[in-house]
């Protein structure tokens, strides 16, 4: 006996320390999920393809592109995304490094390379030049040579980061 395709599915996930729990498309990417259905649209959507990383999210503490997955596949697990970095309203070092360098210009590339960063220098608490620009290959930006950007997470993770 065939069975009829599933047209929908509940999703369970925890959004930057919130649970959530929706019925979806199953065929709902999981970018899409996160901006239009839970509202948090810092997750940008670049590409559709994979390529340019402005969807870049934690998925269970793993750096993942969003565009690439379906919501169905995130169900049960837990998920940063940029508006998650922030902890009681104030900026993290690396955010605030990011200002203070001017890595970011038009901004759309700016949660990716945030996630991506974050990811790196919870793994990496003294990365080279050279790791950092691995790890942030995945993530296009068409405003910088990346110089600024590299210069930021440089000075996140040496601590030289001014507080306002």
């Amino acid at each position: 006996m065939e069975t009829a395709p599933v047209d929908s599915a509940f999703v369970s996930v925890q959004v930057n320390g919130e649970s959530y729990e929706r019925e979806v498309d199953a065929r709902r990417l999981l970018v899409h999920f996160i901006r239009d259905d839970l509202d948090l649209t810092g997750t940008h959507v670049g590409c559709d393809t994979g390529n340019c990383g402005a969807c870049t999210i934690l998925l269970d503490g793993e750096a993942v592109k969003s565009c690439m997955l379906l919501a169905i596949q995130a169900d049960g697990a837990e998920i940063t995304t940029v508006e998650g970095l922030t902890h009681d309203g104030e900026l993290t070092a690396l955010q605030q490094a990011f200002s203070d360098r001017h890595a970011l210009q038009c901004g759309y590339c700016t949660p990716g390379m945030l996630i991506s960063a974050t990811y790196l220098l919870e793994h990496n608490e003294a990365p080279t030049e050279a790791e950092i620009r691995k790890a942030i290959q995945g993530n296009i930006c068409r405003c910088t040579g990346y110089v600024n950007i590299v210069e930021a997470i440089q000075a996140a993770a040496s601590g030289e980061v001014k507080r306002d």
